[in-house]
């Protein structure tokens, strides 16, 4: 008789064969994928990597087969079985994505630089009181940020295409924080060198809608572009409010100086966030989930990187682009925005003084209040844009729609203020202009990466440098027509004819397609 040792192996059946580690897609502690998550909702964003860079690639290099992929869930904004639950799963998926935080840090990149430029407006008087400048000078000092500005839109934009938004990006913010963070210190040594940093601040600002519109671009599907620069241009707007509320706050605690230097180290912080956690592409991004990036690819029709070949070393065809009549609608309506927008912006505080006879304080009021409708408006806006193209409507109908209502409304608004027989009704009547005006960031501004987005920076450089010569010229004849004709009403309506014939150039030479502009389609 055998020892019952040696009878064991006979009555236990033998265990089941075990792949090799190097073979099995997962784990023996990790629980199954059933477990795991829900069926037909994305993986969890520390199992994407997991799968994808320990345990799937290397069971493919080795032969064996590859688990497949698991269908992605309902795209938002398209509605699935779920119905309610679905939507709610799409909105979520949103408000949590990566390109979401990518719109999210191009505003705030926004607001600040426009709370750098427009705290000049508030220090303007008290540094005139300082250093004994005359009105004439303060007017230099006031403008020298537009000659700046003026230099570097179009030799931005063809950086931006060259080397991509993020890290062009992110070389403006570092300029112009630097500029100005440097003010109080360029002040006390010379005037020139303080006018200095003001044209550096504007000639590093010049990069900043382009790297936006790049960022957007590459980012976000073409369903929810309208939405992305709905987000970024709200920071944009939003920035006036702050510059304009916060300054006068900051410079009666810490001095005529208080907000550059605060201002400046809010963008250094700002840089400092920007470069670890945005890449230029999605996939670049290490966090992405495979769902998302999926879902971008899909969504948009992108030109591949060309860093580094002969097709981008080459100089943009810029005889090209302004022979077609599309760069021309982009143009009048880069143009008449940016008239309207500096026209409003400097001129709206001493209207309202010298209509209604307000004090300033008062004036700065009614004049920030429209710059918060601005931003709403123009998220709102974007969502719009964004459902009706989703629903069908064609993506040249909805440019014309969305700018159409983005200049006839400041048009007929500017009627209004030129009637209205009190302060109140005024500020309500130029709130609509300005808060209408940024129905316009679902048309033109848009419209750049879809006419053409190979050369969108150089396009937008061109658009914003004719832009920033309108402002100019809006500006300063604002306050001439003022010393001929004694009064801003008979200018609001030359601007509100302007605001009309704009328009009507947009809507007949508009288009939402992709032009030819290189002469290979």
């Amino acid at each position: 008789m055998m020892p019952p040792g040696q009878l064991l192996p006979l009555t236990r059946p033998p265990p089941p064969p075990r792949a090799p580690p190097f073979l099995s897609s997962h784990r023996s502690r990790c629980p199954p994928p059933a477990r795991a998550h829900a069926r037909g909702s994305p993986p969890p964003l520390w199992r994407a990597h997991r799968l994808h860079d320990r345990f799937l690639l290397p069971a493919r290099r080795f032969g064996a087969p590859a688990r497949p992929p698991r269908a992605p869930p309902t795209p938002p904004g398209v509605s699935a079985a779920g119905g309610g639950e679905a939507q709610a799963a799409a909105v979520g998926e949103f408000v949590t994505s990566e390109r979401v935080k990518v719109a999210a840090m191009l505003a705030l990149a926004l607001a600040l630089c426009n709370a750098d430029r427009v705290v000049m407006s508030v220090a303007i008087v008290p540094l005139s009181q300082a250093y004994g400048w005359t009105p004439s000078f303060a007017g230099v000092v006031q403008s020298s940020f537009l000659w700046g500005y003026l230099m570097s839109p179009i030799i931005g934009g063809a950086l931006v295409d060259y080397y991509g938004g993020k890290r062009v990006m992110a070389y403006g913010v570092a300029l112009w924080s630097l500029a100005t963070f440097l003010s109080p210190w360029a002040a006390g040594r010379s005037i020139w060198l303080f006018l200095f940093t003001r044209v550096l601040l504007g000639i590093a600002e010049g990069v900043a809608l382009p790297c936006m519109n790049n960022m957007v671009l590459r980012w976000f599907p073409r369903t929810e572009r309208s939405s992305a620069v709905g987000i970024a241009m709200a920071g944009f707007q939003l920035g006036n409010t702050i510059g304009l509320l916060l300054s006068p706050i900051i410079m009666s605690r810490t001095g005529i100086f208080g907000p550059f230097v605060i201002f400046g180290l809010f963008g250094f912080l700002w840089v400092l966030v920007w470069i670890p956690a945005i890449s230029g592409t999605p996939g670049e991004h290490a966090q992405i989930s495979a769902y998302e990036l999926e879902y971008i690819t899909k969504g948009q029709k992108l030109v591949k990187p060309q860093i580094g070949s002969a097709k981008t070393k080459k100089v943009p065809p810029f005889s090209k682009l302004l022979s077609k009549w599309p760069t021309w609608a982009l143009i009048s309506a880069n143009s008449m925005h940016s008239w309207g927008y500096f026209v409003i912006l400097s001129w709206m505080p001493v209207y309202f003084k010298t209509i209604y006879h307000v004090n300033l304080r008062e004036a700065a009021w009614f004049s920030a209040l429209p710059w918060v409708m601005m931003a709403v408006l123009g998220y709102v806006a974007g969502l719009v844009s964004d459902m009706l193209i989703r629903n069908g409507t064609n993506i040249t109908l909805t440019r014309k729609i969305m700018q159409s209502i983005g200049f006839l409304g400041p048009g007929i608004a500017l009627l209004g203020l030129n009637a209205a027989k009190s302060p109140i009704i005024a500020s309500a009547w130029l709130t609509i202009a300005v808060g209408l005006k940024s129905f316009g960031h679902s048309g033109f501004l848009v419209n750049l990466q879809e006419i053409a987005p190979q050369h969108a920076g150089v396009l937008h450089g061109m658009s914003n440098t004719a832009g920033t010569f309108a402002a100019i010229l809006g500006t300063v004849g604002a306050g001439f027509f003022v010393d001929r004709m004694g009064s801003f009403r008979g200018f609001l309506v030359l601007t509100s004819l302007l605001y009309f014939s704009s328009a009507l150039f947009w809507d007949i030479f508009a288009t939402g397609e992709r032009v030819d502009f290189d002469g290979t389609g």
